[in-house]
């Protein structure tokens, strides 16, 4: 295994997802209560699965501070993401987190703007 194998798949290991079955509702509503997090919702929903690498959101935050909102929409549940080489992509877990909060995805992306 090539050095840079070795680091994507140590990298990958260090993220975590949680279920949104087991996120509380006050750690789903301050996920969405920030205007970035709901910048990078409404860009995922935009799109189809898997085809959005973190580098590739017009986000007004420096690199840090934009692995900061990524943790915090997995943590919630809404965001699953994988790495593929270099990249890292995203996947808006719409259903499951529809299942856990019906209705609250829907008004989050139906909110234009920040």
């Amino acid at each position: 295994m090539s050095v840079r194998q070795s680091s994507n798949t140590a990298r990958a290991r260090g993220l975590s997802h949680a279920s949104p079955a087991q996120v509380s509702l006050q750690d789903a509503l301050a996920a969405v209560a920030d205007p970035v997090r709901r910048s990078i919702l409404r860009e995922l929903a935009a799109v189809p699965e898997w085809t959005k690498a973190c580098g590739t959101f017009d986000l007004p935050v420096a690199k840090a501070t934009r692995s900061h909102h990524f943790a915090v929409l997995r943590a919630a549940g809404l965001i699953e993401q994988r790495d593929e080489g270099p990249r890292r992509l995203n996947r808006l877990r719409r259903p499951e987190f529809d299942a856990a909060f019906p209705g609250l995805l829907d008004l989050v992306l139906s909110h234009p703007g920040p």
